[in-house]
């Protein structure tokens, strides 16, 4: 029998839904209010929904302070929003980064398309950057629904590039279960917060 998540409220909106579902916060020794994504900082843990509203609602009600029964610092929302922002970017970044490390990313539409068709029974996933020409992000994205395999856009070209060591790049094929597997997890979470389509109880 599988083991059930354990349930946590969030301090926002007061529904209960399982902890994976939620963003956990701890407190730096000085008093800020800092997002632990990973759920693994030591500490007394306050939870939210992954929504801006909630994380809006905790901190304009005080709920942080209250939950923490201390006087907590760095709660402006939209700052907030921002930081948790940036965490996810970058939690999604560092599994780009060890799949390049680990031979599991192609990138360049002529060899992303080769692998799109060559290899259409491995798990992928096809990252295209923000900023990609229309022509190229339509045609790789016809491409991929062709070979059923999910397509994202996310970062610019720039950002792209650097996270590969490499000159920009505008179209990114990742392989491999594992990193397949964490990449949409990720990307999945990220857009729920972007959409405030979190737990709903």
């Amino acid at each position: 029998m599988a083991k059930e998540s354990p349930r946590r409220t969030c301090v926002g909106c007061r529904s209960a839904c399982d902890k994976d579902e939620l963003i956990r916060f701890v407190l730096a020794p000085d008093g800020t209010l800092v997002p632990d994504l990973m759920q693994k900082l030591p500490g007394r843990g306050v939870y939210t929904c992954l929504k801006e509203d909630c994380i809006r609602q905790a901190c304009e009600r005080k709920q942080f302070s209250r939950a923490f029964k201390t006087d907590v610092q760095g709660v402006d929302p939209e700052a907030l929003r921002d930081r948790i922002r940036a965490v996810m970017e970058d939690r999604i970044g560092s599994y780009i980064s060890l799949a390049n490390k680990a031979g599991k990313i192609v990138s360049g539409s002529d060899m992303v398309g080769e692998v799109l068709k060559k290899y259409k029974d491995t798990p992928k996933i096809l990252l295209l950057a923000s900023d990609v020409s229309e022509d190229i992000g339509n045609r790789m994205r016809c491409l991929a629904t062709h070979c059923g395999v999910e397509s994202v856009t996310l970062f610019d070209k720039e950002r792209y590039g650097a996270l590969l060591g490499k000159s920009p790049r505008s179209v990114v094929a990742v392989q491999g279960q594992g990193f397949v597997d964490k990449l949409k997890m990720e990307i999945t979470r990220y857009r729920n917060f972007l959409r405030g389509e979190g737990c709903a109880g």
